[in-house]
């Protein structure tokens, strides 16, 4: 009975140890990809304000997942991401790919990542402030996780819900969406200073109204100093914008 209990304990030690393994290791090449020669000095100077480890660490992020970066814009984190998941997992970007697309083409490090959302159209509506997004199917099913880095502010409401909408085609039952975006003040209506902030409170609302649970959310972002009063261009803003780091769940409706 004893040499049982000894055996089921070692088990269980081993199996712990494999996790903390797997964490470590993709952290580790979150840590490794940030050195990658593919980035910039202007990128690996946002490190510190942008955090990528905690950011991914807090989304789940494992190196075997299937993974769909939505508006990768220059490909700040697409050149996190294609690193760490090159080997085990998969790195899909989709919409508003064009810089990324040729980035993609003129890098061989980077020749694994798939383009989705090939026919989807980014556009703006006659006299619109914002963007409206047409053909948004991303061409993938069952993916492990969603991600969108500083882009939901850019959309009007029904490209929101098409983005939304689509994430929620992509991902698997139990699959993730993390969004991360500017904080404008809760109930602010729009005005010059405030154009590429998102209130956190309204985001929750819509994407739960796509069928997502809210898991969970980060003050990993958070800064005290940000007063939410101006563009986040302003100089005495850009770099240190409060942001709202949210992760939600696919869940049956």
């Amino acid at each position: 009975m004893k040499k049982l209990l000894i055996a089921g304990l070692f088990a269980g030690m081993a199996m712990t140890a494999q996790a903390d393994n797997h964490e470590h290791s993709t952290s580790d090449l979150i840590k490794e990809a940030m050195k990658s020669e593919l980035r910039t000095e202007a990128e690996t100077d946002r490190d510190r304000n942008r955090r990528p480890v905690q950011t991914l660490e807090f989304f789940g992020l494992k190196h075997d997942m299937k993974v769909v970066e939505l508006v990768p814009g220059g490909g700040w984190y697409t050149k996190i991401l294609a690193p760490v998941l090159k080997d085990d997992g998969e790195l899909i970007v989709a919409l508003g790919t064009g810089r990324v697309e040729s980035m993609i083409k003129d890098n061989k490090a980077l020749s694994h990542v798939q383009v989705g959302a090939e026919a989807s159209n980014i556009y703006r509506k006659e006299g619109a402030r914002f963007y409206s997004l047409e053909n948004a199917d991303l061409g993938v099913k069952k993916v492990d996780m969603v991600l969108t880095f500083r882009n939901y502010h850019n959309f009007a409401e029904d490209g929101r819900m098409a983005m939304n909408d689509a994430a929620w085609e992509a991902l698997k039952m139990g699959g993730i969406y993390g969004v991360v975006d500017h904080t404008r003040r809760h109930m602010e209506g729009n005005n010059d200073e405030n154009r590429r902030r998102f209130d956190p409170v309204k985001a929750i609302k819509e994407i739960q109204a796509a069928g997502f649970e809210l898991v969970d959310f980060s003050d990993i972002h958070y800064k005290a100093d940000d007063e939410l009063e101006y563009e986040v261009g302003r100089k005495s803003v850009t770099g240190n914008t409060d942001r709202w780091t949210l992760k939600f769940k696919k869940v049956k409706k």
